[in-house]
């Protein structure tokens, strides 16, 4: 582990000017417009085209789609090799089940089979819209349907979803986290700074998601599901992140009961998935 300084970086992604014209607007002549604008952008990932690097893993997966009887959306799962030893990868935002392509080629080299699936609105899962409690939900799901795992590896808000899914009982030996976000506060706050937003969006924002929910959508940080983590955490952020800062993870690390903190240098958010010190230390800690 090495020590680092904080970054304020929050996301690498440009906003297109159009989309930040549209919600200047609406703030303007209605906060109560520019509010459900904001949200639907904030519920709605981008599908990006899946990589050439990750094709191989999408053609050798059994593919089939499981209905998640909890919040009535269906999505695509993949079943990579055939093992007895079973992991659980868990995509990030706008991400696939084939991202953790890389990973997933180790582990089977190493006797595992892997699981994976496009969350709601992901990859070729239906649906436009979705937030992180329907992850959790589908992870439950993917445990009586696939399970039991041994472990679980997450990478962004896949890393916070597998964290409140512990939590809630989903049971594994073992978890790893790569570059997760923290505090959905924060999340929301560096969402408006994005959009060059008024601070009262935000908070309007999350009154919506209070009504949606039922509850305080603050209780999914991953900070606040660490403290009931009790599994062996093995946590990796790097520091020039920019999509996440290192301080996240940091705060995660301090309420895990049996973690190790990696901090890696000039990986970014999501090259840390593919890099081969990072994977070996993986393959060591799931031995």
């Amino acid at each position: 582990m090495s020590s680092t300084k904080n970054t304020n970086n929050t996301n690498a992604n440009s906003v297109p000017k159009p989309i930040l014209l549209l919600a200047r607007f609406l703030q303007f002549i209605s906060p109560k417009l520019a509010t459900k604008f904001a949200v639907y952008l904030f519920k709605t990932p981008i599908k990006f085209k899946t990589p050439k690097h990750e094709l191989e893993m999408d053609m050798k997966s059994s593919q089939q789609t499981v209905y998640i009887k909890s919040i009535n959306k269906k999505i695509r799962t993949y079943s990579y090799g055939k093992a007895p030893k079973k992991i659980l990868l868990v995509h990030g935002w706008s991400g696939r089940g084939t991202q953790l392509v890389s990973i997933a080629d180790a582990l089977l080299e190493k006797g595992y089979m892997t699981i994976s699936f496009d969350a709601p609105a992901h990859g070729k899962s239906a649906t436009k819209s979705t937030m992180m409690p329907e992850f959790v939900a589908c992870i439950h799901q993917l445990e009586k349907e696939f399970g039991p795992f041994e472990a679980a590896i997450g990478h962004s808000l896949g890393a916070m979803a597998l964290l409140n899914a512990v939590k809630e009982g989903f049971n594994i030996k073992k978890l790893v986290i790569l570059g997760s976000g923290d505090s959905i506060n924060d999340i929301i706050h560096m969402f408006i700074e994005k959009m060059k937003l008024k601070p009262v969006i935000g908070t309007r924002m999350k009154r919506v998601f209070f009504d949606i929910l039922n509850f305080d959508i603050e209780n999914y940080s991953a900070n606040i599901a660490a403290k009931e983590v009790k599994i062996p955490t093995l946590v990796f952020h790097d520091e020039n992140d920019l999509d996440v800062p290192v301080s996240s993870s940091k705060n995660i690390r301090q309420n895990l009961k049996d973690s190790e903190l990696i901090i890696t240098q000039n990986l970014g958010h999501r090259r840390i998935l593919k890099d081969e010190k990072v994977i070996t230390k993986i393959l060591d800690y799931l031995s």
